[in-house]
């Protein structure tokens, strides 16, 4: 099926807001109408060759249509009814489901279907070249630290730590604090905080993962990027299509990753890139954003 055309309305200043919209079909087709036909889990471990840690990955993911939305939980904590409560059920029922990770979902399957990831929406297209998994991983990494406008010797708070991620920091001379709600140490044994908003006040900016979605931080974070004038550049696989309608409104900048995620499949993959209206892609390209609006584990 061809995904369903839609432009994009009036800002979505907060997660309940988008909700809110949602629910009353004022962004496309009413979500009673739309029903889920799959669900399924992606469950993986990785050690990347020449890496001292691994880490497991666990995704629940709804298709709609075309459009598949995932949202990432901790590994064992999704019940398997969880998978019978989402085959045949209409997004609106899934997005008042008790289970976040179902929501969120929901949600995301249904924004990937009425706005998908193309330029007319706004999104860039960066290339990911066929290889290993750290290969992969890394190149998936600079198109995301790219992002960031910001010079060497500045601070940078990463959410949902990849060590990939922290890696593309260092050698661009950007200093981080590397926050999981896990805790636990990176790759080179640096200790990783637990409470992001207490570290956030003396970092310049916000790298943060879409799983925030699913545990109920992004909001907060997004607040705080707002009301301190702070860069918060988003990497996302949960939530794909859900945080580029933020983009103005405390987000300055998405890097999209939809399902299948770079770590499936060794050949050549692709992310979409977002930025703010009147930014510049540093793949050359500009990146201005068709706004809606006014404008993890350790890996």
């Amino acid at each position: 099926m061809t995904a369903v055309s839609a432009t994009p309305t009036a800002p979505c200043r907060t997660y309940d807001d988008l909700v809110a919209r949602v629910r009353a079909g004022a962004l496309g087709p009413d979500p009673r109408t739309q029903r889920i036909a799959v669900a399924f889990t992606t469950r993986q471990a990785v050690r990347h060759d020449g890496r001292g840690t691994g880490y497991r990955n666990e995704v629940l993911s709804l298709r709609l249509a075309e459009a598949v939305g995932s949202c990432a939980v901790e590994p064992g904590e999704l019940p398997d009814s969880a998978l019978d409560d989402c085959v045949g059920a209409d997004v609106a029922g899934l997005l008042e489901h008790p289970l976040a990770a179902v929501r969120v979902a929901a949600l995301d399957a249904y924004l990937m279907h009425v706005t998908p990831h193309t330029p007319d929406h706004g999104a860039h297209p960066v290339a990911l070249p066929a290889g290993s998994s750290l290969e992969k991983s890394t190149a998936r990494a600079r198109a995301v630290v790219e992002l960031l406008d910001l010079s060497a010797g500045g601070t940078v708070l990463v959410v949902g730590v990849v060590n990939s991620l922290l890696e593309a920091l260092r050698s661009r001379g950007i200093g981080y604090v590397p926050c999981d709600l896990k805790g636990g140490v990176t790759e080179w044994g640096e200790p990783v905080v637990a409470d992001a908003l207490a570290a956030a006040g003396d970092c310049d900016a916000l790298l943060v993962s879409g799983m925030t979605l699913g545990n109920g931080t992004f909001e907060a974070l997004r607040e705080h990027a707002l009301r301190h004038d702070k860069q918060l550049v988003m990497f996302a696989q949960t939530g794909s299509a859900i945080l580029p309608r933020f983009l103005g409104h405390g987000v300055s900048a998405v890097c999209a990753e939809p399902y299948p995620f770079f770590w499936l499949d060794g050949g050549p993959g692709v992310v979409h890139r977002y930025r703010s209206s009147g930014a510049v892609d540093r793949h050359g390209s500009s990146g201005v954003v068709r706004q809606y609006g006014s404008s993890g584990g350790v890996r």
